[in-house]
């Protein structure tokens, strides 16, 4: 990949487990909330309400934590308690001081990579402290030239990017786990997307089309970028 001179790197669930935390602090959730309202009932209602409160909360933990407190309200018809309320924040914290968890292949290719002309980066989305907090305990920060952390990632975030960076479409590669927000957009722009499918995905990050294109591959695990790079 003689043109490529940015390989761009997605954070949760791409260098470090992030989804199954999620699916935990819902659990947690639909079982504290068990006595005004059934699990699949809850679990419907939840997703809703997260998405339409997106744009106003963001992503991340504490915005998940405010649409549950908001939801206790609106599922137990203001019958939720304050100590429920209390234990739906503690959740919240637990979650925020997971230990990182990186995946399997990580180091070995950012040391691969590091060996190479390329000047890697961060792109991820979500809360910025959040995501400042995960990247710094996660030790990898040594490896990357900089770090965009945005609220949602569309074609118009990445083109302000590759201006950042004073590189053309072509000369960028994103690699992610997200189709919908790694991938799809990247293409759009002209530049090149590597899929890394990761065994849990959010139903917000789904798209209902196949993924085609000379600029994109599928990879079974991020070691695999080492035989394209």
């Amino acid at each position: 990949m003689k043109n490529i001179k940015v390989v761009a790197f997605d954070a949760d669930d791409t260098l470090w487990v992030n989804e199954p935390f999620f699916r935990v602090f819902e659990e947690d959730y639909f079982k504290l909330m068990s006595p005004y309202m059934e699990r699949e009932e809850l679990k419907e209602k939840l997703f809703h309400l997260v998405i339409k409160n997106l744009p106003m909360y963001g992503y991340g933990t504490r915005g998940l934590s405010l649409s549950m407190i908001e939801g206790a309200n609106l599922f137990s018809e203001g019958k939720v308690k304050a100590t429920e309320i209390a234990q739906i924040l503690e959740f919240g914290k637990r979650m925020l001081n997971n230990p990182i968890e990186l995946l399997d292949g990580v180091i070995d290719t950012l040391e691969y990579l590091k060996t190479k002309e390329y000047r890697l980066v961060v792109a991820t989305k979500g809360d910025l402290l959040e995501q400042e907090r995960k990247i710094e305990k996660s030790g990898l920060d040594k490896y990357f030239h900089h770090t965009e952390i945005v609220s949602e990632k569309k074609e118009a975030g990445y083109n302000k990017l590759l201006k950042h960076l004073d590189i053309e479409p072509d000369e960028f590669l994103m690699l992610g786990n997200s189709l919908k927000s790694d991938i799809v957009p990247v293409l759009n722009i002209g530049s090149h997307a590597y899929h890394i499918p990761f065994h849990s995905t959010w139903e917000h990050e789904m798209v209902d089309h196949k993924v085609e294109g000379e600029k994109f591959k599928e990879l079974k695990n991020i070691r695999e970028v080492m035989n394209y790079l």
